[in-house]
């Protein structure tokens, strides 16, 4: 059973999961425990012949609704590690990816998006809902096929509540919300836009962890994607499909990324400064060469780029536009 313990030096939880330990690992490529039950064959993890879009919880989850204390933790707080982890299946088809997806089915996915953090959100523990894709084996992948996770968090997680932190800290002193300010940057300056159209802009920030992180962004200050519009999911679905296209054209590959929504947390209190959108980190800085996250970063939290955002976002805004046709 999952477990949170809190890291008194750096005043968070971690989540203790030894269940996790024997989850699917890279399983032979006659079996997918995602894709649909075919008749005659072994069941999978989804039993039925065929689907559309599945969601189901985790069989290896990191957070349950039942869990209990694991052992005593000595001096330093402890709890049980309450939460829900699920699975959204993209598509039925194995061989493919959320980039090759056609329009109409990554609306409907953002639809999924909108119901669960709706639903899970809705939940008493529940105070934050991380919706995120781990794409490719170079992010530590262990099913290929096209799926996303959904956690629900008993705690706002450190990132999120940092970003939120600084936001608050910006609109106090300029009464404007930070992530408007940072749109209307791009905007005008546009060297780092990579893709746009009426309502969703994506660009590579002037501060990239990674060579060629982008973050895309609703035009119009939106807290989550619960009040999204039919037509802006829409958009939203045309831009992420530009976006992992291009994304799949720099270097002749599918891209591996991860892929977090960011959103305003779900724990009963107003959260103006919220804005809600995606950001991707792919590892790759060049075609043949990862950026490992090593001793700078990894243990003085402090990333080092080894590209020039405005450089990449060009290169990367001329991948689109080829893709584009």
């Amino acid at each position: 059973m999952p477990e949170l313990r809190h890291d008194p030096v750096l005043d968070e939880w971690v989540i203790i999961s030894p269940q996790r330990q024997n989850r699917t690992f890279l399983p032979p490529a006659e079996y997918c425990p995602l894709c649909p039950t075919r008749p005659g064959q072994a069941e999978t993890e989804i039993p039925r012949e065929d689907y559309e879009i599945a969601v189901f919880e985790n069989l290896f989850p990191s957070l349950t609704r039942d869990a209990a204390l694991l052992t005593p933790s000595g001096s330093h707080p402890s709890r049980p590690g309450r939460g829900v982890c699920e699975v959204v299946c993209y598509t039925p088809v194995h061989d493919t990816t959320l980039a090759d997806l056609p329009v109409r089915q990554i609306v409907r996915l953002i639809e999924v998006w909108k119901d669960r953090y709706a639903v899970l959100g809705a939940r008493k523990e529940v105070k934050y809902v991380l919706i995120f894709e781990n794409k490719g084996k170079e992010i530590g992948v262990t099913l290929t096929h096209p799926h996303g996770q959904i956690y629900a968090f008993p705690f706002i997680p450190p990132r999120p509540a940092r970003e939120l932190r600084s936001a608050k800290i910006y609109r106090e002193k300029n009464g404007r919300c930070l992530f408007c300010d940072i749109v209307a940057d791009e905007m005008k300056i546009r060297s780092r836009i990579v893709v746009e159209n009426g309502e969703f802009v994506g660009f590579i920030p002037s501060w990239a962890h990674w060579p060629y992180e982008v973050h895309l962004y609703p035009k119009r200050h939106e807290e989550s994607i619960a009040p999204l519009s039919p037509k802006t999911i829409g958009l939203f679905a045309d831009a992420l499909k530009r976006l992992l296209t291009g994304y799949d054209r720099l270097f002749g590959f599918s891209l591996p990324y991860i892929m977090i929504l960011h959103q305003a947390p779900t724990d009963g209190k107003a959260h103006p400064c919220c804005h809600f959108h995606v950001e991707f980190y792919p590892p790759y800085r060049t075609g043949k060469k990862l950026k490992y996250p090593a001793g700078c970063e990894s243990g003085g939290w402090v990333f080092i780029n080894d590209t020039i955002p405005e450089d990449r976002a060009a290169f990367m805004r001329k991948r689109v536009r080829q893709a584009e046709g």
